[in-house]
């Protein structure tokens, strides 16, 4: 693929450019193949590509320059600001609405947060696109509430040159770190939630839920896991770390018993909201940790299915996944090697078949779904 800020050297994320796609995917799936031998004779199921341009749900653009030509993109070693508004892997939804943008920043004063300089009030816009609906969720990362007043004196404006938009905020990240966001946010505008189709099924993002960035490979992401599961056919089982639902409510029928955990209690009353919208019943989501969730537990269910963060399950839930009564486990792993580490720790399981999802495409990032079953 063919992309002017890599062949000019103003952006080097996509580290895997250079190659065909096709050759990125069996390098990948060779890799992490790699990473699970150890553990036995894992049965892969072909892996899941990813379109090559355009596949991306969410734009996390930097803001930098000035009020009167700001950048919207990344950070260059120096710290000014690098345009990425040409970036093929955003659609063109998610392009069209750039200089609507770049033109609010300018007409409501907002000026960029200069990071060597420390100075400056805007740090972040996050854009997040329905690819079924074309609507979109806007964020501003702000330093201060300083320009809360002139974004709101100017958002009817921006509402009609965007009309799509339907969920706006503000988030506030004061301190001067290399952390996206903060812990205040702000509506700036009645509704609060974007809905996001996925298998037919609705998922309704709040500002600060996390969604996987490509929806099409999250939905054979989330099939594969509802086809296990149907297979398997438990009569009850966890969803650990289930953000707003996506693989409980896949994997519920009506009546299956089917219990979700997530320490966020925005996406839990997210995951609420789409079961009651689909009427599932036998469903329940509650917010708390779920490695204490477990532990506090009496019994384990059949099966349970984990989404940790990048940094894995660790050994208390590991420990407590391997002395319990579940039959099987199902891991949805960002990180291969965090998987291959909690996999080692969960001895009393074996993994019996695997997938690779090509999440992002052009980089080394490698998403794993595993079916565990316990050794008899």
């Amino acid at each position: 693929m063919f992309c002017e800020a890599f062949e000019t050297g103003r952006c080097a994320s996509c580290t895997r450019l250079h190659q065909p796609i096709h050759i990125q995917l069996a390098d990948k799936q060779a890799r992490v193949a790699q990473r699970l031998a150890p553990f036995g004779p894992v049965r892969w199921l072909e892996p899941v590509p990813s379109r090559e341009r355009g596949f991306r749900n969410k734009a996390k653009m930097v803001v930098a320059g000035s009020m009167e030509q700001p950048t919207l993109g990344i950070l260059d070693a120096q710290g000014r600001g690098v345009d990425l508004t040409d970036c093929p892997l955003y659609p063109e939804p998610i392009r069209a609405t750039f200089p609507a943008l770049e033109a609010f920043l300018t007409t409501a004063r907002i000026a960029p947060y200069d990071v060597p300089a420390r100075r400056g009030e805007l740090k972040h816009l996050l854009l997040t696109l329905a690819g079924h609906s074309g609507e979109m969720m806007l964020r501003f990362v702000l330093r201060s509430r300083e320009p809360l007043s002139r974004i709101e004196k100017h958002l009817p404006a921006l509402r009609r040159a965007l009309p799509d938009l339907r969920v706006v905020s503000a988030n506030l990240q004061p301190e001067h770190k290399a952390i996206l966001e903060g812990d205040t946010e702000i509506p700036l505008g009645a509704e609060e939630t974007l809905t996001m189709q996925v298998n037919g099924l609705p998922l309704h993002l709040r500002p600060r839920s996390f969604f996987q960035t490509n929806t099409e490979v999250a939905a054979a992401l989330y099939r594969q896991a509802r086809d296990w599961v149907t297979a398997l056919d438990p009569p009850a089982l966890w969803d650990l770390y289930c953000g707003v639902g996506g693989f409980a409510l896949h994997c519920a029928d009506g009546q299956r018993e089917v219990t979700g955990i997530e320490i966020s209690t925005d996406a839990i009353a997210s995951a609420c909201r789409s079961r009651d919208q689909i009427g599932l019943a036998n469903v329940f989501f509650l917010a708390g940790d779920a490695t204490a969730f477990a532990e506090r537990a009496r019994s384990l269910p059949p099966l349970v299915i984990v989404n940790p963060p990048r940094r894995g399950l660790g050994a208390a839930l590991c420990r407590r996944l391997r002395e319990g009564e579940s039959r099987w486990i199902v891991y949805s792993s960002c990180n291969p090697d965090s998987l291959a580490r909690d996999i080692a720790e969960l001895a009393q399981f074996r993994p019996v078949e695997a997938r690779l999802f090509d999440m992002f495409p052009h980089t080394d990032h490698a998403e794993v779904a595993c079916l565990m079953e316990r050794r008899r």
